[in-house]
Order: structure tokens, then sequence, then C-alpha cells
């Protein structure tokens, strides 16, 4: 039943209830919206097929059409990558986030050796002493001609620039130019590590558009300059000017300008102190970009080329590089856990180096490679030497710190060999064994896996002492079966192993990774009698003014005791044995009593040799930095004779520590050597030669003849001069 309509008795006129009021009301939204939808279809249709029609005057036939739907789809996908690699970019964002990013673990460090004498410098100090505005315009103009010249036309990324690289590289046939523009540089200095990846270039980029957006030119230009990495361990052209040529920045000349811009490109390679002819031909190519750039005239540089910059002569100067280089990471992270630290950065820091050991590390490292690396095709070693606390005395990181800073002493990770094997027995005598245990050396097999000797034979039952001696493979592979493998891992970390070791079939023989200086600190261990000791490098740190800042016989707790003290004599027992009738005897030192353990892993690739005494602890390895092999290097060989000439040379003169656990009179050779020293030591005058008989009377025949011709030469001149000699003997 419809309803019936309202009607008003007033007036009498029928009205709409009002439930149809607001139906009404509702169809009218509805044909409004509907009217205005149909509409706009419509438009939007009209839209389109006039575009359509637009289009159509212009349809691309033939390769046009390739080249327009390749770039329709490279500007959709372009789109996507770029939103993909901006997930990619976020980590290297957190850096940004905290406000003091400009300055975070920046430090003006000059390093002193133990003694207290100036051993090099490190690090910058962002300030504002030599403003953007007193650094010499030829230096300026010198770094945008060489490193970007439209610095002040892009927004961080060179688009062009980078095309006209990959354009000349590829002409060239490698890499002759670099399309990073000067920001993305910084963006690498401030953020980031010089890994070679493509998600470096990807972090790169992206932060060199924030510091667009976040600095202005100068200010990314200053942050440049005072961070750019300059060779000779100095950062900044501030620095770089003082070490260089002993001048303040603001006197700076167009041909030492010129020479400075030259170092960023490859500060070691062009550093004037190293190669002064290679410094001064790439400066004679940064005057040339200054005149190809517009910014001088080849009249204006004429007066450079001619009168080429003269640098410091610091050739002389052997600086510990690689110890700087570590010793200043060991300052940024003692900042980090002593605040007062943080806030002084300008400080001066007494190291643990010893400047002579030094030198003899480097001389021993370079004489065995000069001697034998052509003929054993080996080209790289690294050294660390330390007392058996902890204390670094002396770092070789690599052969040449002018061909390459990484350092290989700290930083690279190789097979130790069987020179991880006192890990397996140190545990195995944490848990039951001892040295006289018996155990079978025959074949085992594992799966797929058969671990063999080094000369494919087998002894039978054996002890841990001789296995340990001979370094016998299948030993320390029984071993990690009896009590398993994670018992080693944790043996090898509480003695001082760092990096994370793998859990696999062939560990207790050495395929897991260390580094030189964590085997170093693990072996000292065994050198002071089972207590912790960690490596370091810093003793004493000082402010500007002078206040001790941090100084580590305060700080630093004493040494915890890690190994049971009797297991370590038994182990230090076995590794002397090592030296004096294993594979080790070309380490021995004459009067010393040294202990030690070779390695060498598969195909030859890397040779290790680690030993001590009472005083010193020593790691050696040589290899080769591709992972090549070399020709049969062992442990015993190179690395033994690299130790034994270094520790030779470090025991002479000293007084000689006793090793924990061993007594060298029960050594044959060292009681020897100590006698015949003890001999020499108290005699006063040296000792005549026996002559054999027929000698001693040919020599006294001669001497009976000789005193007969000199008494008659005698008798006639005294017959010649007798008034003469009369009255001399009056006169007396």
């Amino acid at each position: 039943m419809e309803d019936e309509p309202h009607t008003n008795h007033k007036d009498g006129i029928a009205k709409p209830r009002l439930r149809d009021r607001i139906r009404r009301f509702f169809l009218g939204i509805d044909a409004f919206v509907d009217t205005a939808l149909w509409k706009s279809g419509a438009a939007v249709r009209r839209i389109v097929e006039g575009y359509d029609a637009f289009l159509r005057r212009f349809r691309a036939k033939g390769i046009w059409r390739v080249l327009s739907e390749l770039s329709s789809d490279g500007l959709t996908f372009g789109l996507i990558g770029f939103f993909v690699v901006l997930a990619f970019a976020q980590p290297a964002f957190e850096a940004t986030r905290y406000s003091d990013w400009k300055t975070t673990d920046d430090f003006a460090v000059t390093f002193l050796d133990r003694f207290g004498k100036e051993i090099g410098r490190r690090g910058i100090v962002l300030n504002d002493s030599v403003p953007l505005e007193e650094i010499p315009d030829s230096l300026v103009k010198a770094t945008l001609a060489t490193e970007d010249r439209r610095f002040f036309f892009h927004f961080g990324i060179d688009f062009l620039g980078t095309f006209r690289a990959m354009v000349e590289n590829a002409r060239a046939g490698g890499v002759v130019q670099g399309g990073s523009t000067l920001t993305q540089q910084l963006a690498k200095n401030l953020f980031l590590t010089n890994e070679r990846s493509l998600s470096r270039k990807i972090k790169e980029a992206y932060l060199a558009l924030w510091l667009e957006a976040n600095l202005s030119k100068q200010e990314i230009l200053k942050l440049y300059l005072d961070r750019a990495y300059m060779g000779g361990g100095v950062f900044g052209v501030t620095a770089a000017a003082e070490f260089y040529f002993n001048k303040n920045v603001r006197e700076l000349t167009l041909a030492e300008s010129a020479m400075l811009a030259g170092l960023y490109k490859a500060p070691t390679k062009y550093a004037p102190h190293i190669n002064l002819p290679a410094a001064r031909a790439r400066a004679n190519e940064v005057l040339t970009n200054m005149v190809q750039a517009e910014l001088l005239t080849e009249g204006q540089v004429i007066g450079a080329r001619r009168n080429p910059a003269l640098a410091v002569d610091r050739s002389q100067e052997q600086l510990p590089e690689y110890f700087l280089d570590w010793a200043l990471d060991e300052v940024k992270k003692l900042a980090r856990r002593y605040p007062a630290l943080a806030r002084d950065r300008i400080v001066t820091v007494r190291t643990t180096l010893d400047p002579a050991l030094q030198r003899q590390a480097d001389l021993a490292v370079e004489t065995i490679l000069r001697e034998n690396g052509k003929l054993r095709d080996v080209d790289e070693a690294a050294l660390v030497s330390m007392v058996p606390d902890g204390a670094v005395v002396a770092m070789v990181g690599g052969r040449s710190y002018g061909q390459s800073q990484f350092n290989r002493a700290v930083n690279a990770l190789r097979q130790p060999g069987s020179s991880f094997k006192p890990f397996v027995y140190m545990t195995a005598f944490m848990n039951g064994y001892s040295s006289e245990s018996i155990v079978p050396d025959r074949p085992i097999y594992i799966g797929n896996w058969t671990p063999r000797n080094y000369n494919r034979s087998y002894r039978g039952p054996v002890s841990l002492r001789l296995a340990l001696t001979k370094s016998i493979n299948t030993i320390p592979i029984r071993l990690s079966q009896a009590f398993g493998r994670e018992k080693i891992i944790e043996t090898a970390y509480t003695m001082g192993i760092t990096h994370e070791l793998e859990n696999s079939l062939s560990l207790p023989i050495g395929s897991s990774e260390v580094s030189v200086i964590d085997m170093a600190s693990s072996y000292s261990t065994f050198a002071n009698g089972g207590l912790k000791a960690t490596s370091y490098a810093i003793l004493e740190v000082k402010n500007s003014d002078g206040k001790v800042l941090y100084r580590r016989e305060q700080e630093e707790p004493a040494p915890k005791r890690v190994l049971p003290e009797d297991k370590v004599h038994e182990m230090n027992d076995i590794l002397v044995n090592v030296v004096e009738a294993g594979t080790a005897r070309r380490a021995r030192i004459d009067g010393v009593v040294a202990a030690g353990k070779t390695g060498t892993t598969n195909a030859y690739r890397d040779a290790w040799f680690v030993g001590y005494t009472g005083n010193f602890t020593t790691a050696v390895w040589i290899g080769n930095d591709d992972f090549t092999s070399t020709r049969r290097v062992t442990g015993g060989s190179l690395p033994a004779m690299t130790w034994q000439k270094y520790m030779a040379f470090a025991h002479n003169g000293i007084e000689l520590a006793r090793m924990p656990g061993v007594d060298a009179e029960n050594l044959p050779r060292l009681a020897r050597a100590q006698t015949k020293k003890l001999a020499d030591s108290t005699s006063s005058a040296p000792q005549p030669r026996v002559l054999k008989r027929r000698t001693q009377q040919l020599l006294l025949q001669i001497g009976k003849d000789l005193r007969q011709l000199l008494e008659a030469s005698n008798t006639r001149a005294d017959l010649d001069r007798a008034p003469a000699s009369a009255d001399f003997a009056a006169a007396q």
C-alpha cells in the first residue's frame, strides 16, 4: 500500500511526507554523480582520442620505433631500479643521523715510540684555522681541474662526466679516467670504505645527493680539501703542505699546488718523498688540466713547468707505517671507552713500538723475500712481534707500504695450517690427555674425507709429544672426534683468536682463517705461562695541554689466567722440541730457548711460523695476495728463517727470560751453547790458538835467525857511532 500524501489542515494543501523528500535528495545526488562520471569519461575519451590522433602524425617507423620503445621501457625500468637501489642504499644513511657526522673518529695524533721519541703522525682535525678563502687559488683550481671540472654545475652526480670517462676508458682499453665527482669522493671518505663493489658505488651516489642537499658547494669543497688522503700518513692539504714542503698551506706556489693536487688519484704512487720524478710528472699533468679547463693559460703555467716543486727529503725516514695505521685504530677504540679521550682530539700517544726491532723486522722480511722471492714464487709477508703480555714492539704489514697500504698483519685472514694444532693439543690436555698419551696414527675416514699426513706415511701408535713435534695430521683429527671441535674453538677464542672460526671437519689441521696478530697473541699465552695476552699498542695518551687522558698501567686490569699453568708447561716442553728436533730447526737461536710451530696449507698457498721465547712472541706469514701457490714454501723454510733472523737480533745483548716450564740445562744443544757463551764472556783476553808442533818449530827457527841478524846489525852500528853513544850514555 502506497503512502498517502500528507494534508496540511491549516491551508488545505497536500505536501509530500519527510521520507519522500529524503529519497528525492539521494536520488539527486546519485544522478549528479552518474552525470559527472559520464561527462568525465567522455572528456577523457576525447582527450585520449585527440592525443592518439596527434601522435599519429608522428608515428615512428623502423629504427625510430625501436628506439622509442626502448626509451619508454628504459624509463619505466629505470624508475623501478631507482627505488630498488635506494632501498639497498638505506644502511649508508645511518651514519648521517649523528649530529657530529663531520667529526666522528677524527683525531690529530702524534705517535711516540716506547722511549718517547716521535715516530710519526696520523689523523686530521676539521677546524676553521685555514678557511677556504685563505687556501691558495692555485690549489683550488688545480683540485677542480683534476678531480671535478663541473663541480659547480652538477648536483652530486655528473652524468656527462661519467659518460665521458666511460668513453675514454673504452678507448684506452682500461681505467684511465674516473667518473666519480668530488662530492662522491667526499661521501666515500666520510661514510664508506675503499671497497670495490657495486653496493658501495650505489651508497656513494645516494650519499652524494644527500650531501648536495644538506651542504653548500663551498662547504663540500672545504671538507674535501680537509679529508682527502695525501700519502705519507697525512690527511688534508694543510697537513700535506707541512709534510711535503714544510710550509703553511697559505704559502704554496703554483708548482707545489699542482703536486699536491696530483696526489688525489694515487697518493702513495705519486708521493714526492717516495718517487719525486713520478710526482713531478703527475704535477705536469695537473698543470695541463688547468690549461684545458681554461682556469689558467699556458703562459701562466710555464714557470711552474720549468721550476717544478722540490719536496722535503724524507728518504732516510723509515716510518712504521703499518703500525701507525693500526695504532690510530686503537686510539679510536679507546676513545669509545673513555669520554675524556673522545673530547680531546689533538693528542700525543706513547706506543709500545721499539724502533730498533721494527727496523730489524723490516730488514728480515725484505732480505728473505729479495733472496728467495722469485725462486720460490712468493711476493708478500707479514710479521707481528710482541712481548708476552701483548705489547706489540714491531709490525710488518707487507713488503712495501708505498705499493700497498693493506695491513696483512692485522686485516688479512689466511689459513694457519699446522700452526693451529697447539689449540687442539691444549684442548686435549685440558680434557684428560697428556703429552705421553698414545693415539694411533693410521688412516681415518670421515664420510668421503680422508686426511693424510704430509709424507703420506703412518707411524702407528705415537705419543702426543711426537705427534705434535712431527706435525702428524691424523692425530688432531682423532682428538677432535674424541672431545668435539666446539671445545677446540672455545680454547682458540679464550687464548686470543678474535675472528669467527668455521666449525668444519678440517678445522683441527688449520683450515679456518685467522690473522697474524691473533696468532701472536694466542701463542703469547704459552710464553707467559697461561695468562691472556691481548695485543695492544698504546701505553699513554696526553692531550695538547700535556694532561694524561689514559695510562694503560692504571686503566687496564691485570691479565686473567685462561690456561692451567701445568698444561702450559707441558705444551712449552713439546713446542721447544719442535724447534730442537722437529719441523722448525731453522728457527733455532744459539743460547736461547725457543718454541713454536710451523704451518703449511694446501698447495703451498700459506706458510707460517709462530714462535716464542721468554722475552718475545713473533708470528710470521709468507704467501701471495692473490692466493696463488708458492713453489713449495713450507713453514719450516722461509717463515722460520725470517723469524730466526729477526729474533736472533732481538735477543742480542738482553737478559734472557726463562720460558715457563722449560729447563735449558736439560737441552744439550742449548747447554753447550750457554757454557761456551759463559766461557767467552768471562775470558779477559783472547785465547791463543794451539799450533801444530811442526809450525811451532818453524816459527822458533825463524825467530832465532832474526835475533842473530839483529844482533849483528846492532854491533856494526855501535862501532860506527861509538863516540856519540858514549856521550849519550854519560848524559843519561
